[in-house]
């Protein structure tokens, strides 16, 4: 992600997407603009509110010692299990007095190059609605609980709030070069399903997709199916993801500090030049070049995983 002076750009202005970028095509709803920012956030009913609480409590009993500290830290600083989905304009006070972060709902996912723009200023874009009963289990597109639950109390840590400032910055140059692929599968195994060691033999997960999900914490740490490899950016980078089921291999850092050093202070350009369209790596490939702290048994993924009613161990 590291930057020479011909890669200034002006942040504060909404980048376009040239036509030769391969992105998935979006509708946008007629009453954003093309920030794709709501014009407010959604007033939730109580039966709305009683999800919140009923999501954050059926978390809070499997997070704490899987959880990173930094996450568990969030939590109280913030405060996000007052009770019902946290208001954005006041939460977005208080993450703004902590690292300059905001919050701000958006419809939907949103486009790529919109995405990296509101990382660039340092606004995280939440789903501005909330999963029902009958999805409470599994949703396909990310709502308010997976996006402020899971993401937004990583930004009170400075580095880790650095970091995703610069990721939106990187989407310009993968974008140039027509890499937001690759770009795309390094946050999968970061900021939504990464790991951390705090300790020897202590891997505790700092992911959204993982802290948002009761089973997703527990595989992700203790099961025996799953590869867990110490982060190597490069390989990263060329490495397949599931995006409907659990990871077959998980990415390990030693620190933000070194998520930091790895990704913002290496140069992309070289990387990018050499890096082919398509993924190299299978998502559940160990390679001569891993330094590999679990070798997974990948039963889970052979047995035909969620679809078939595997047991995820």
């Amino acid at each position: 992600m590291a930057t020479t002076a011909t890669d200034t750009l002006d942040y504060s202005v909404l980048p376009d997407l040239p036509a030769d970028v391969f992105t998935a095509p979006l509708q946008k709803p007629a009453h954003v603009g093309d920030d794709w920012i709501e014009p407010e956030q959604k007033q939730y009913s109580s039966a709305e509110d009683a999800i919140w609480n009923d999501l954050f409590g059926r978390q809070m009993d499997v997070l704490p010692g899987r959880a990173a500290s930094a996450f568990m830290a969030g939590l109280e600083k913030l405060d996000l299990g007052r009770g019902g989905v946290p208001e954005f304009k006041a939460m977005s006070e208080e993450l703004n007095a902590l690292t300059g972060w905001s919050v701000v709902p958006v419809p939907m996912l949103i486009p790529d190059h919109v995405f990296f723009w509101h990382l660039a200023n340092r606004r995280f874009p939440a789903g501005n609605f909330i999963r029902t009963r009958e999805t409470f289990d599994y949703i396909q597109e990310p709502d308010v609980f997976h996006d402020v639950f899971g993401h937004v109390p990583m930004l009170t840590d400075p580095v880790f709030a650095d970091y995703m400032q610069e990721y939106g910055r990187a989407g310009w140059k993968a974008m140039r070069y027509n890499r937001l692929k690759a770009l795309g599968s390094l946050y999968w195994y970061t900021v939504e399903f990464g790991l951390i060691e705090e300790a020897p033999n202590d891997l505790r997960a700092y992911g959204a997709g993982i802290l948002s999900g009761p089973t997703e914490v527990v595989f992700a740490t203790e099961a025996q199916s799953p590869n867990r490899i110490m982060l190597n950016v490069d390989r990263v980078m060329r490495t397949d993801y599931v995006i409907s089921d659990l990871q077959p291999t998980y990415f390990v850092i030693e620190s933000f500090s070194d998520l930091y050093r790895q990704t913002v202070e290496r140069d992309f350009d070289r990387l990018y030049r050499n890096i082919s369209p398509a993924f190299t790596y299978a998502n559940s490939a160990v390679i001569d070049v891993d330094n590999v702290v679990h070798r997974g048994t990948q039963e889970y993924l052979l047995r035909g995983g969620r679809g078939s009613g595997a047991q995820p161990i």
